[in-house]
């Protein structure tokens, strides 16, 4: 009896608490591959969607400009529901609201649907199942590391692009865009089942070497919604979070159309474009590894002069289509697209932690999803009006440069 008694209590250990970390790492990182993924393919599905209703540019980017919209406004609410039921709530109704929405997709004839299904409720289950619960999450595990576990989750934007961009090509090129969605649909909701019997209990709680110091940040620091709006952190970070959206997602959506105009294969543009998945993984640790070696108004300004030099490369691609600058292209331009969000995310979780966080930064993060939405929707309509592509370029790099004034003037920002 008693030489058994050490095995059972081995056998019932509980797991360290850096292995449980690491576990609710991957699972971040895999719910924001599904959700920024299957967000991200509609850049593949614009062209042959248009072709397929004889709609122009304006009216399906629309689509893509709701789903931002959409996930934005509601980060709030997501930060408010996590904050109250817990995450495993949160990432149920993401699902659920992802895979209903591209089996409607799938079967959709008119332009308000899929604006319902691609738009409304594809945003809604991004933003569930995205940033704003995961970085809360992660923050009650990796404390002062979480600008480096944020940049891990950030980078899977980008793998979500590398594995369905091209998937996504493949399959609209052998079953069609409508058999697409069907799948899409069924695997959100088949791995409903798997997430419900996760330990949700052991991950809601939180690193046991962080409680003290993070119960003593709540007490000490009160935010409220309302008294973080009256601080001028609260707006710079709104509009660094807009504007650079606005100017990333100007031609974010349109990138594998603008490639394909200039004399590249479909897939090959698809595939382009999706490889910016690996670049941006080296983008996001690179520049929070520099946060760490040179600060992080440096970097931060380091990382929109590199999404400056890659947008002259894509206005060079119209005349000069030619895979070197195709490449420079996508390592500058993909490497940064959100290499600036693991910082102003840890920075706005500094600057306001306490019980209420989670709705501060998710109101902060409105601004990204409103300026995705202008973007991508102002991109659009711009095209249409020029028949063009240099003027939404023009609009996409000075709005990018607007995006980097804050933390060239801002104290709080600054420092």
């Amino acid at each position: 009896m008693d030489q058994n008694t050490p095995r059972k209590e081995t056998l019932t250990k509980p797991l360290k608490p850096e292995r449980v970390a690491l576990n609710v790492l991957a699972l971040c990182f895999a719910l924001s591959v599904l959700g920024r993924g299957l967000g991200e393919s509609f850049t593949v599905f614009l062209k042959p969607i248009s072709e397929n209703f004889g709609w122009d540019r304006a009216q399906v980017v629309s689509v893509y400009s709701l789903a931002s919209l959409a996930g934005g406004l509601a980060a709030p609410l997501v930060g408010r529901l996590f904050d109250r039921s817990g995450p495993r709530t949160v990432y149920t109704l993401g699902l659920v609201l992802l895979g209903g929405a591209f089996l409607i997709a799938a079967h959709a004839q008119q332009l308000w649907q899929f604006q319902l299904s691609l738009g409304l409720c594809v945003g809604l289950g991004i933003a569930f199942i995205g940033n704003v619960p995961n970085s809360i999450l992660l923050g009650r595990w990796f404390g002062p590391r979480l600008p480096t576990a944020m940049a891990i989750l950030y980078s899977a934007t980008g793998a979500g692009v590398l594995i369905l961009l091209p998937a996504s090509q493949i399959l609209i090129d052998h079953i069609g865009w409508r058999e697409a969605y069907e799948i899409f649909g069924g695997a959100a909701l088949f791995l409903l089942l798997p997430l419900l019997l996760l330990p949700w209990r052991l991950f809601s709680t939180g690193s046991p070497h962080l409680a003290k110091s993070a119960a003593a940040d709540f007490a000490d620091e009160g935010w409220t919604l309302l008294r973080a709006m009256r601080h001028h952190a609260f707006w710079a970070l709104f509009s660094t979070f807009f504007f650079t959206a606005v100017g990333m997602y100007a031609i974010a959506p349109q990138i594998v159309a603008y490639l394909i105009d200039a004399g590249f294969p479909p897939l090959q543009a698809a595939t382009a474009w999706g490889f910016s998945g690996i670049v941006l993984l080296f983008g996001m640790l690179g520049v929070s590894s520099l946060d760490g070696i040179i600060g992080r108004r440096p970097s931060v300004l380091f990382s929109y002069a590199v999404s400056i030099v890659g947008i002259l490369l894509f206005w060079l691609l119209q005349w000069y289509p030619n895979i070197w600058i195709l490449a420079g292209f996508v390592l500058c331009f993909g490497s940064m697209i959100g290499s600036r969000g693991p910082l102003l995310t840890a920075t706005a979780m500094k600057l306001f932690r306490g019980e209420r966080v989670g709705t501060i930064y998710g109101a902060i993060s409105i601004g990204s999803g409103l300026g995705s939405a202008f973007g991508s929707w102002s991109g659009g309509l711009i095209h249409d009006w020029t028949q063009s592509y240099n003027p939404m370029i023009a609009f996409s790099l000075v709005s990018v440069l607007l995006g980097m004034i804050p933390f060239l003037v801002v104290p709080a920002l600054r420092r």
